[in-house]
Parts: structure tokens; sequence; C-alpha cells
């Protein structure tokens, strides 16, 4: 059936015409409201409280979850929402990294708000359409298609059973459903998902961009927390936006010179500084392998270690040489970085697509480090291929790689057996096990089934089979509020310890990566320096989520003096770069610290929102101990020398006729209360109570004292 024959068998279930109108300063000032259930399109105003207060992106996303659901909505309840929301400065053309949207949803693995920053041309197209965000809730009968025509001003609601599930296909079939012509399919932009994406709890979104060289779409992914997976349960096989005559001002921005300008001296810093520092128009972010694995920081075998003698098969000009090279790889037109690397004419040796040539986008260095070095494997096709079909299927490639790792590791302690795992043989570096559990999970079968629960689950799966000690189990598990941990190796690095586990979502490096800081260049030495940075990193980098900005443009290039400045880590030139275009597109004038300040009101909502769920306190920033030490003998004895040298000189313990046992049990104890310190004076910094709640005179300095707020906290102060 070709793509006319399937959209001729489309139901109509609602049409609804709109006026369209400029964008005022970044803002469309309403967003788009559609429940499946009934199939109710309606438009909604955007209050100035909602843009003082929550600003756009993620903060928009955030105000109409709440708004939008109760305290005890799970995440498979009609009532549960996808929202999707650019931010202010998005979709302009003339800065690098600014196409980006965040989408929130009550997650299938935390049961809390989870947030997922994401590349592609939905997210602007959307806003140049007419609307600041769109807020899905309710399930429909059927397999839908949502369709925002930004050039006709028409939204559609379309049953669809013809087009194909996996993001590869349906990508393209509806890129060529929607354009009028070839030249017409660089308008469209979709989000999928994937079969896998509807037989887990790990789903991930797909959102394309057509790319005109390889004549293809291609996709970006919004990966954590199973989001996809709520696609999927809402029977929404894809949204679809099509747009026409992008160009240089469709933000009706207050003042086009000054973002002309610091866009072309950041263009410039990309042309003449790129090569010398991150490599990032070559090698995307794979560039880090060699640096992570170099300083012991690259998870391996289940995060126990940080580096491996095999690790070259990853190192990074492999991977140059497996990306084509010299085209403009942005993700949004005019993006300098072009970091959105792809390997082309990729041949698939396992599963449904065996033996087709594909275009894999990535593999960035996150799947890097998931899908290889975690799990034992070293070879950059195995690579590819995995990371492949996770997109396809619609599956996040650090969730899927963290929890194989932890699996794998049951199977070599005896937690698992093939008996257990329907005859895979699941050891570190059974690549071929590895995909064939993917592959089940796309069909719903086999042990792929309870892989895609994910690790918190499998724990409580395998404890309550009797299968291994829970204890054992709880500390190498690593996810932590239900989420997987992302692919740094914190054992080190105090300050990433919190980073990761003090996070409102889960383990995620977005909100703070201060391992180089911390443990390489000794920055942040006191509880406070570390409070300090665990304060004004999650908040500056909260602040692009608000926006629709990428973080990369930030500091993985920098200015030459930047360190000659006197706080290089936050890159001051780009800081104040990122000041002047906020006021040029809104008119407004703000400085750096009301950046912060703008995060502090969105950061501290949501963390009340996931203490209206039940969840948002001390005890959830609780970190699975493989994150914080050597959990297991072996480990400890693979880097023995540095342990018994930080025993005597830190904890004050004489190692020497200690069993390795007793030193794993005095290192534990000691890194633990650490933590528990670091806890108290984050909190403190951040102007919470000693349980993780927000004070209501903190709410109140910084303007969120709003009733709602407060009815939640006041109990528990």
């Amino acid at each position: 059936m070709n793509v006319q024959e399937m959209k001729a068998k489309h139901v109509l279930l609602k049409e609804y015409d709109y006026q369209m109108a400029p964008i005022i300063k970044g803002y469309n000032n309403r967003t788009l409201y559609i429940n499946l259930s009934d199939n109710t399109i309606m438009e909604k105003p955007v209050s100035q409280q909602m843009k003082d207060k929550f600003i756009g992106g993620k903060g928009f996303g955030l105000r109409l979850l709440w708004d939008g659901t109760k305290p005890d909505t799970k995440w498979d309840d009609p009532e549960n929402e996808i929202v999707i929301s650019p931010g202010p400065i998005a979709g302009i053309t003339q800065y690098s990294g600014t196409g980006k949207s965040l989408v929130v949803a009550i997650s299938p693995q935390t049961d809390i708000v989870i947030d997922s920053n994401v590349g592609g041309y939905f997210g602007p197209f959307m806003k140049f359409s007419g609307f600041d965000a769109i807020e899905l809730q309710g399930k429909a009968k059927n397999d839908v298609i949502v369709v925002i025509d930004g050039v006709k001003g028409r939204i559609t609601i379309e049953e669809a059973s013809g087009e194909s599930i996996d993001s590869h296909i349906l990508a393209e079939e509806l890129t060529e459903m929607y354009a009028d012509n070839d030249k017409d399919r660089i308008n469209v932009g979709v989000v999928s998902a994937g079969m896998a994406a509807q037989n887990s709890l790990i789903g991930m979104l797909n959102f394309s961009f057509w790319d005109p060289r390889r004549k293809l779409c291609r996709l970006k992914q919004a990966g954590r927390g199973g989001i996809g997976t709520v696609l999927r349960d809402k029977k929404i096989k894809a949204l679809v936006c099509k747009y026409s005559g992008v160009r240089g001002n469709l933000n009706n921005v207050a003042n086009l010179e000054p973002i002309a300008e610091r866009g072309k001296r950041f263009n410039k810093e990309i042309r003449e500084l790129d090569d010398k520092q991150c490599e990032m128009r070559t090698k995307g972010t794979a560039h880090l392998v060699e640096i992570m694995n170099d300083y012991d920081l690259l998870p391996t075998h289940n995060f126990k270690f940080g580096s491996h003698k095999d690790a070259g098969g990853l190192r990074s000009e492999i991977w140059k040489s497996k990306f084509t090279q010299g085209l403009p790889d942005g993700c949004w037109i005019g993006c300098a970085m072009a970091c959105a690397k792809a390997v082309d004419h990729f041949e698939l040796k396992t599963g449904p697509y065996k033996g087709t040539q594909v275009t894999v986008d990535g593999p960035e260095y996150e799947t890097a480090g998931s899908l290889g070095s975690c799990v034992g494997v070293f070879e950059a096709d195995h690579v590819i291929e995995c990371n492949f079909y996770c997109d396809t299927y619609g599956i996040c490639t650090i969730t899927y790689g963290t929890l194989t790792a932890f699996i794998m590791e049951c199977y070599e302690n005896g937690i698992l057996n093939k008996e257990r795992t329907g005859g895979l043989e699941l050891n570190f570096g059974n690549w071929e096990a590895m995909m064939e559990m993917l592959h089940q999970m796309a069909r719903g079968e086999g042990f792929g089934k309870i892989a895609g629960l994910g690790v918190r689950k499998m724990k409580a799966l395998f404890a309550a089979n009797g299968w291994g000690d829970a204890q054992f189990m709880q500390d190498i598990g690593m996810e932590n509020k239900g989420l997987e941990y992302s692919q740094y190796v914190s054992k080190e690095s105090l300050a990433q310890q919190g980073g990761y586990a003090m996070t409102n979502k889960g383990p995620q490096h977005d909100e703070a990566w201060l391992i180089f800081m911390d443990m390489v260049n000794n920055q942040i030495p006191t509880f406070e320096a570390k409070a300090e940075a665990l304060h004004y990193f999650p908040m500056f980098r909260t602040w692009f989520g608000l926006m629709g900005l990428c973080k990369l443009p930030w500091n993985d290039v920098e200015p030459e003096n930047n360190k000659e400045t006197a706080e290089p880590a936050k890159v001051p030139e780009h800081v104040d770069n990122y000041v002047t275009i906020f006021n040029a597109v809104t008119g407004m004038n703000i400085d750096k610290a009301e950046i912060i300040h703008q995060s502090e009101r969105v950061y501290n909502f949501q963390k009340i929102f996931s203490i209206r769920r039940g969840y948002g306190l001390r005890k959830h920033d609780a970190q699975p101990y493989r994150a914080c030490g050597p959990v297991t003998n072996e480990e400890y004895e693979s880097r023995a020398e540095r342990y018994d040298k930080q025993m005597k000189e830190q904890i004050g313990v004489d190692p020497v006729g200690k069993t390795t046992t007793e030193k794993v049990a005095i290192t534990r104890a000691y890194r633990e209360d650490r933590y528990e310190q670091l806890l108290d004076a984050v909190y403190k910094r951040r102007g919470w109570t000693k349980n993780g709640v927000p004070t209501i005179e903190h709410l109140k300095n910084i303007g969120m004292d709003l009733p709602e707020l407060i009815e939640v906290v006041k109990p528990l102060q």
C-alpha cells in the first residue's frame, strides 16, 4: 500500500480551523489542548502570570500538566498528559542550538513528572503554526494521527491503521503523505514512538527532521522516562506538524540586531575553535569516549569499573570514520555546531530489517557508553545496530543499556540463569543475546517483556521471586527515583553523585555535570562549595529547558580566553550571549542573576509537583551504592591502591591487615555519611528543609508562594 492509499483510508474524527496570528516577541500567547477520549480541540490563553512565573518550555509543560492531573493520576490514566513546548527563544535561526522542545508527562517508570529535551522540527513548526504548547490528554479508541497544518490553519484528528509503527518507516511515510511535493518535505515534522514503546515502560519519542542532502528523515529523541510508552498508551501513532516559509524573524523579536551579532560571533568561534576543542562537527558528543576512559569515568560492566583495555574499539576516531563527514548536521535550521552525526548505508545484521541498509542517527557519547562499554561491548558496529533498533522501536538507549548491564550482572551472579531468561545467555559482552532481548521487547514477548519494566521494577520482581539478595540488587541497580543512570561513573565525585541523585526527575546529567570541577580540578573541595555548584548549575541548565535551547553551544566550544575568566566553568561570555538574546527576543531587561531566578521558580515548582504526588523527599534522593563506591570485593581490588590510600588519608584508618570485605565496609560507611552531609548542605543552599521540602519563606523570596504550592508544603514544614 502506498502512502496515498494509506491516507485515503484515514477516518477524519475531528477538524478544527483556527485563526493564524503573528508571534509577539517570542510568544503566541495561546496553547493547544486536545483530548483524544472525546476529540475535543480547543485553544487556551497564556496569562501574563504564566509567562512571568513559568517562562516557557518545561515551565509551561509543568504548569499545564499540574492543572490537568490530580495527585494520584497514574501514567496510564486517560487524564495523564503529554505536553510539548518549545519556549520563547526557540525557532530563531541566527544562533546555534535554538530548535529544542521540552516534553513532560507523568512517567511510567518513576510515577513523577519526567521532562525530556529534544531537537527536530516539530516544536519550532508548532510554534510558528500558532501555539506555545500542545497538551495531549485522553485516550483514543484506535490508532490516530494528530495533524497541525500551520499553512492552512487547521488541526485534524485522523484514525489511521495502515501506516507502520516503527519510527524510521513511519516518519518517512507521514513526511511523504503530508508534503505537497518532494521539496515540501522539509516543511513536515513528525513525532512517533515504535513497537517496543507500546510493549514496555521505557518508550521514547522520535522527533523527525528532513535532511535535504540525504533526502530522508532524521530522528532526534526525547529519550527519558517512558514518554513514548504514554504516547502509544493513548493510541497516538504520530503527531504531524506542517509549516512552510521559515525565515529569519518569525518570532517577531523586539530587536533582531544583537541576536544576529551574537550569532555571528559564536559561529566564528565554531569555525575557528571546534577542531581544537571538542570536534563536535566531526565526532559529535562521541569525542568524549577516550576522555572518560582515561579519567576512569567510562561506565564499564554496569558501572563496576571506569575504564577497559578494549575501550579503544569505541574511541572517537572510529566514530569519526563511521560518520558521514562534510554535511550540515544540525537538527535545526541555522545551527553551526552540526553535531547530529549519522552513519549512512549501514547494513543491519539482525531483526525484522536484517539486510536493509539504513541511516543511523548517532551514536552520541551516552549511547556509546550505554550500549557499548556499560554492557561490555566494544565493537562500534554492534553499538550502531543496537542504536538503530532502539530508535526505530522507540526505546531510550541510555535506559536500555543501563538495564541490560544490570541484567548481565545479575546473570553473572546467579540471580538470573538461562531458565529464567528463556534461554538467553546474558553475560557481559553477549551482544547477540542483548539484541534478541531487544527484539523480544518490540514483540512484547519473552524475557524482553521483563526487561522492559526497567531496573527498579526488575529488582522488586527478582527479589519477590526469591532469585537474589534484595540489598545486593539495590546496590548494583543503577537507578534513582525509577530512572536509569546516564553514562558517567560518579564514585570519585561526590558533587556528581548529588548531580545525579538529587535531580527532580532522576539521574540524568542535564542538571549538573560536575565531575571535572570536583574530581579532576578540585575546584569545589568543601561541602559549601559543592552545594553552591549544585545550586547554580542545575538552575542554569534548567533555563535551557525554559527557552527551547540546546546546552551544547554553551560549553562544548568556548572562547579562546575563557580559561582566563574568573569562573571558566560557567563560560561567562556565552552566558552574556544568552542574556542578550533573551532580552532581544522578549524586549525585557534581565541580567544573568535573573536567569537563575527564572529557573529557580520552575525548579521548585517541579520539586513540589513531586511532593504533591507523594515523592520528592530526602528518602527519594537516596542513591544506589554503586554510584558512590565499590560494592564488591572485585571492585575494591581493581582499584585497591587508590582505595587503600583514601582510607589512610581521608578516613584516617590504616588498611594494613584488614580483609577486603572489611575495607569495603569501612569505605562504604564513610562515603554514605559524606553523601548525607552533602544532602544537608545542598538542601540548605536551595532553601529547603532537611527533608528536602522548599520552605514557605524560600517560596516567598523567589515569588512562588502560590496558594496551591503552599497547600502542599505547609504540612511538611
